[in-house]
């Protein structure tokens, strides 16, 4: 299967409004001179200037927002059948890997300077708290992401850039199939190995084949009333 990097499915950019603008200048993140940039979305960011963004109080926790290319991209909102598939993800795949890996929760990974996608669950190295700080690709054994209306950009773009990075292993997902890909061996902008699970059948992370997941075990029921964006 072919992920090559493209902007395919991309969602749309947060924009910023003439106070925001003023604001990024006030604080530092951008030049004066920038602001007109940032309006006509031109200025791409930075990893740090995406987070200075959160402390001067332009970007908030509340808001559904990745950082993607330099791009501030709009996330839809999580409709319940993918926080529950998310809970039970988490609920089955943390007991085993205490003592050997850290299990986030929709947390950022900084891929490069100008990318920090947070997917739904990451599978991390150990290490102290006292050694707090961003994850990076090296730190990754597994990234699953969880996708209904975001599919085609899970799968898409997204992959894309997990695979250029070097992310070893990607799971996504698909609420509407019930089913979860695996995506392995990352060369370039794709993945060399792809494999399907469907309900009946188990998976295991390759960094820890020991941990077996029963698909069916976190992937709700699809019903009529199971349309609500993620």
């Amino acid at each position: 299967m072919t992920t090559t990097l493209t902007t395919t499915a991309m969602p749309p950019a947060r924009p910023f409004s003439v106070e925001e603008c003023a604001a990024l200048a006030q604080a530092g993140i951008i030049d004066a001179g920038e602001q007109a940039d940032v309006l006509a979305g031109r200025r791409r960011f930075t990893v740090d200037e995406y987070l200075a963004m959160g402390e001067a109080g332009i970007l908030y926790k509340e808001d559904r927002v990745e950082l993607i290319d330099g791009v501030i991209i709009i996330m839809p909102p999580i409709g319940d059948s993918h926080e529950a598939s998310t809970d039970w993800l988490t609920r089955l795949i943390v007991p085993p890997l205490i003592g050997l890996a850290i299990v986030r929760v929709q947390g950022s990974i900084r891929l490069n300077d100008r990318s920090a996608p947070q997917p739904d669950i990451a599978v991390l190295r150990e290490r102290p708290l006292s050694a707090f700080g961003p994850y990076y690709p090296q730190d990754v054994y597994l990234v699953i992401e969880v996708a209904d209306t975001s599919l085609s950009f899970d799968e898409g773009p997204k992959l894309a850039r997990y695979a250029a990075a070097g992310i070893p292993e990607v799971w996504v997902a698909n609420l509407r199939a019930r089913e979860v890909t695996a995506y392995a061996e990352p060369s370039g902008s794709e993945y060399a190995s792809v494999r399907t699970y469907r309900v009946g059948e188990s998976i295991s992370p390759r960094a820890f084949p020991d941990v077996v997941l029963a698909v069916a075990d976190f992937m709700p029921p699809v019903g009529e009333e199971s349309e609500e964006p993620l």
